[in-house]
């Protein structure tokens, strides 16, 4: 995302670009790593808390190569909480809904987001404040927004590593599961090839546009008698 600022020149976008990245960093995946950490513990497992990731610490979530991914193309990762899914009563299910906790979170920080957009675009008017300033505030707003929805979607990716793959991991036989498992680092290379070939682009960018309208959309329904 930042290379792209770059390279169009744009420096103000570009260094609004780098900020909300720096604060998805620093706010947003420590959220996201606690959402999955929270939500593993409520079910049963205590791996998350006892490695001291049940925490909004950002020290304890940060990946260094996935915050620059995060900085340079829009999308990254932190370290993955570490969950033991035999601690579960029902291990397959209580795997997925932990999964699924980390991009709700997202969806949620992407929502509350768009919810403040409409709060300071109604005050913007309201105050008369500068076309330059709400630039900027727009800006800033709508690259944050972006950004969650573009984890969320990220991580739902169906392959492992990512969240995707053990939501998935819940409706498939356990032999298929086990076959996934024994192949996850070749299953992440394949991934990482999806991503760096542009292959997955298209349909992620497709995504990323659905629940960005349906964000901004569910999220200016409470003002529409402000406008």
């Amino acid at each position: 995302m930042i290379l792209n600022f770059f390279r169009s020149g744009d420096w103000t976008s570009a260094m609004i670009g780098v900020c909300v990245s720096i604060f998805v960093v620093f706010c947003t995946l420590p959220i996201h790593e606690y959402a999955h950490a929270w939500m593993s513990t409520r079910l049963g497992d205590d791996t998350a808390r006892l490695s001291g990731r049940l925490t909004l610490n950002p020290l304890a979530h940060i990946d260094p190569i996935g915050a620059v991914m995060i900085l340079l193309i829009g999308f990254g990762y932190a370290k993955p909480v570490p969950v033991n899914m035999r601690n579960f009563k029902n291990p397959k299910a209580g795997m997925a809904v932990t999964a699924l906790a980390g991009p709700v979170s997202n969806l949620l920080a992407g929502f509350a987001a768009a919810l403040l957009y409409n709060v300071a675009a109604i005050v913007a008017t309201n105050v008369s404040l500068s076309t330059g300033a709400w630039e900027l505030i727009s800006i800033f707003f709508i690259y944050f927004i972006s950004i969650n929805i573009s984890l969320a979607v990220f991580n739902l990716i169906p392959i492992p590593p990512l969240d995707g793959s053990k939501i998935l991991f819940a409706f498939l036989p356990d032999r298929i599961v086990y076959k996934a498992y024994q192949n996850e680092q070749v299953l992440s290379i394949v991934l990482i090839v999806l991503i760096f070939t542009g292959v997955l682009t298209g349909p992620l960018s497709y995504l990323q546009n659905i629940l960005t309208n349906w964000v901004f959309h569910l999220a200016s329904l409470p003002f529409a008698a402000f406008w």
